[in-house]
């Protein structure tokens, strides 16, 4: 059967070979749901060929990424350029999105079947001048943190995005946003609400703050010492490295000469990138994999960021159960169990491979076949 010719049907007949095992695996779909009984007129989807060539992955994540911020220039997307962003993270695989903050209301997103779901941070939140012009909701006072961080939580769907350190043009380097005190309040503040607060953070400074208040996952995290990662494993502190965002720092080095202390900063971090990351993942820190897409770094890059964990460290399994087994349950979505939505991408050949995982062969979200261009 000619992948590329089909059209979504009730029923699917799948087997191949799942990860992380790599044993063969056989279930129906029905409904838009897995199940693991026949259902009579499944048709097969073999797209390998034979069950030793077909592997089956829940759907990929992108555990940092961004629908709704216009690439290139910053700020707010259209509609339809957000749901192009989406459609093209489909298209790459990936099902699952943790939108780690965006200046527009990207809930439309949910009224597309064809397209991923979404889990939100709602906004960034930030201090004037002290993150990306119009990404943020700044606030003149630290001391109003607590009560916007209880309406991004509302606003979300279980999570609440900081912004932990940025540039200080009156120092001219990274330096924290908040006092240790109000980071607390704050992060109580969404967890009494159920949500889970996770921030961006490059340097070294801003991260005992943040640990200290019980914070629940660090982005970026290229400023981790021995100190700090020893606080994470400590807390169950999970660490979304976005490396293929880290992979710009020298540019932004580059074009920071105004600030060189802030410069020389930026290339040193990037510098020992690697080491920082391999050493949380060393100690037990939690990592997934998150490409920070929207704004500078292209949609429907899951690929390069899960070839970029293996650079640090992990090894080729645990780097693509980054962005798919292991980020679903960490946000909270099974995998390949009876009941749940038939979110499958299938590939031609092992796809712990990062040419296969470039190239997924037929996407299946919510029981529907969506042949990859």
């Amino acid at each position: 059967m000619s992948v590329s010719a089909t059209r979504a049907v009730a029923a699917w007949h799948v087997r191949g070979r799942a990860l992380p095992d790599g044993e063969p695996i056989e279930f129906w779909t029905d409904g838009g749901r897995i199940v693991d009984e026949p259902v009579a007129g499944a048709r097969s989807l073999d797209v390998g060929g034979t069950i030793d060539d077909t592997w089956i992955l829940p759907g990929l994540v992108d555990a940092h990424c961004h629908v709704g911020i216009r690439f290139g220039g910053g700020g707010g997307e259209s509609t339809e350029g957000l749901l192009e962003q989406a459609r093209i993270e489909r298209d790459a695989g990936v099902l699952l999105l943790r939108d780690a903050g965006s200046p527009v209301d990207n809930r439309m997103v949910d009224d597309h079947p064809d397209l991923p779901r979404i889990v939100r941070a709602g906004r960034h939140i930030a201090a004037p001048k002290r993150y990306i012009r119009g990404l943020p909701v700044d606030l003149d006072d630290e001391s109003q943190l607590p009560d916007e961080v209880r309406r991004q939580a509302r606003a979300g769907d279980g999570w609440v995005k900081l912004v932990g350190d940025w540039i200080d043009r009156a120092v001219g380097d990274l330096t924290p946003l908040w006092s240790d005190a109000i980071l607390k309040d704050a992060i109580a503040a969404a967890h009494d609400e159920g949500a889970r607060v996770t921030a961006h953070v490059f340097g070294e400074d801003a991260l005992p703050g943040l640990l200290g208040a019980g914070i629940d996952c660090i982005e970026h995290g290229t400023g981790l010492t021995d100190t700090t990662i020893a606080a994470m494993v400590d807390g169950g502190v999970a660490l979304v490295p976005t490396l293929i965002n880290i992979a710009t720092f020298p540019e932004i080095a580059d074009s920071a000469t105004r600030f060189p202390v802030y410069a020389a900063h930026m290339r040193a971090l990037h510098t020992r990138r690697y080491d920082t990351i391999a050493a949380a993942h060393d100690a037990g820190v939690p990592i997934y994999a998150g490409t920070d897409a929207g704004g500078s770094i292209r949609h429907g890059r899951i690929a390069d960021e899960v070839d970029e964990l293996r650079r640090a460290g992990l090894n080729a399994t645990d780097a693509l159960g980054a962005a798919s087994w292991a980020a679903r349950s960490w946000l909270g979505c099974t995998s390949l169990r009876a009941g749940e939505s038939a979110d499958l991408t299938l590939y031609r050949g092992d796809p712990r491979g990062t040419d296969v995982l470039r190239a997924p062969a037929v996407v299946m979200l919510r029981g529907a076949l969506h042949p990859v261009p």
